[in-house]
């Protein structure tokens, strides 16, 4: 079936391999720097979590941000940032449970609002049945390619 179509091989697999993600992820980066939040699409992902559930493990995030346990310890170094905190979990004291701070649950409103303005820019000119296709195409793609 797919042999009947003209793809431009070249552009799919830019598409696919994250150039899309990649210049939105500038983009979000600069609108936050210019917002005065110095955070990272990254550590965005991870603080949108903590904010829907705080006090959790880090393999919790790991799963849910879809990051490995190197890369997640490597932004948990948020506590430098006084975005979050490691307090051993009580029940097993080998694992810690990753809270936010004052500073990273009052860091919420601005930066989703900075993140949404984002999301408004990048997705100029499209129409909701094209977003709404794309989205179910690029959930197949990942369904087919995930391990």
């Amino acid at each position: 079936m797919i042999e009947q179509f003209n793809f431009d091989m070249r552009l799919i697999f830019a598409i696919l391999n994250g150039k899309v993600s990649a210049a939105i992820n500038r983009k979000l980066s600069r609108n936050f720097r210019q917002n005065g939040m110095e955070i990272t699409p990254e550590q965005w992902t991870v603080l949108i979590f903590l904010w829907e559930k705080d006090g959790v493990t880090q393999q919790e995030l790991c799963n849910a941000t879809f990051k490995d346990k190197p890369s997640m310890t490597r932004l948990i170094d948020m506590e430098r940032q006084h975005l979050v905190v490691r307090i051993s979990d009580k029940r097993d004291r080998r694992t810690n449970l990753i809270h936010l701070t004052k500073d990273g649950r009052e860091l919420e409103e601005r930066a989703r609002v900075v993140a949404n303005q984002t999301l408004k820019e990048a997705l100029k000119g499209v129409k909701i049945e094209e977003l709404t296709i794309g989205q179910e195409l690029l959930k197949k793609i990942f369904f087919n390619t995930k391990d």
